[in-house]
């Protein structure tokens, strides 16, 4: 049967990953983004089939005519949640935009999705946990959050999108699930995103020094695309409310990062250190307990591997 999808953020790196698995598998899907970080380009591929339709559009605000129509005419299964800004540089661009799509843009999805009956699953994150003093981190932590740092605008966006969806799933009854993400890369993530693995291939295929923010001991768990995607079409697919932690258990120094960035772009391994960020994690690593035994999910992608094919994405742009 055809299920039709509304993916919010769905022109970004993770969403339009996620677009396509959805196509793929046969279903419908609305993708809406307002193209402040998300990228026209990434979804340029998939414009042309006829059960995919794209709108620019701001999920802060009601939507517009066309688009509530084609709702109404394909009728709606899903809101799948994954717009905001997401890497420090874009979510500290945009402080006040990153709160509305929290906060304005969760509650209009939400109401798009009751009103059809549909299935609404949030992309929240790790950044819920904060600077964790919990290690690895289970779902039943509530975290270590600065709520009035710098960093505040996304943590706390999400954490507030994270109440507001349960609130109208127990006040409501409404159909919802709350994913936690964790670090994420593959083809599409943008050199001039601000994440490490974008900034370390950036500066790998430049010729430059890798930037180490920090002294390189803080530890990271990195997912590969496909697989996270895979996770959130299971999530999807299930009555599972959550939250569940979806990443990639295995974890990393950055310095081992840097070792292994710079063996597989073959370029020597020079590090210029800078400043810690305000509010940085010093670890991050999932217990995705909950994915393996209610979602059959966990990742399969080796880092190198993962890396490989990012890598080979960049250099043929």
């Amino acid at each position: 049967m055809t299920r039709t999808v509304v993916v919010a953020g769905g022109s970004g790196f993770i969403g339009s990953h996620l677009c396509e698995r959805l196509l793929d598998r046969g279903d419908r899907v609305i993708c809406v983004d307002n193209l402040s970080t998300g990228k026209r380009a990434n979804i340029a591929e998939l414009e042309s089939r006829p059960e995919m339709r794209f709108f620019e559009a701001d999920v802060c605000e009601e939507f517009g005519p066309d688009l509530r129509n084609l709702i109404e005419d394909w009728g709606l299964d899903a809101v799948l949640h994954l717009a905001s800004p997401a890497s420090p540089p874009a979510y500290l661009a945009r402080p006040i935009e990153t709160l509305d799509v929290g906060s304005r843009g969760t509650r209009n999805l939400l109401h798009v999705a009751e009103a059809q009956g549909a299935r609404f699953i949030l992309a929240s994150t790790s950044e819920v946990y904060g600077d964790p003093l919990e290690h690895p981190q289970t779902e039943s932590y509530w975290g270590n959050v600065n709520p009035i740092g710098e960093r505040s605008v996304y943590d706390e966006s999400k954490r507030f999108a994270e109440a507001l969806t349960m609130a109208m799933h127990r006040s409501r009854g409404m159909n919802i699930g709350i994913l936690r993400i964790f670090n994420t890369y593959g083809p599409r993530l943008q050199p001039s995103d601000g994440r490490v693995i974008s900034n370390f291939v950036a500066q790998a295929l430049s010729g430059v020094p890798f930037t180490m923010y920090g002294d390189g001991s803080q530890t990271r768990s990195f997912c590969y695309v496909d697989d996270l995607v895979t996770g959130i079409v299971a999530m999807l697919d299930s009555s599972e409310v959550g939250p569940i932690n979806l990443g990639n258990p295995i974890e990393f120094t950055l310095r081992e990062l840097a070792d292994v960035m710079a063996e597989l772009c073959e370029v020597p391994l020079q590090i210029t250190y800078a400043p810690l960020p305000s509010d940085d994690p010093r670890m991050r690593q999932p217990d995705i307990t909950l994915a393996r035994e209610r979602l059959g999910w966990e990742p399969q992608i080796d880092l190198r591997d993962g890396l490989a094919s990012t890598i080979a994405w960049q250099r043929s742009r």
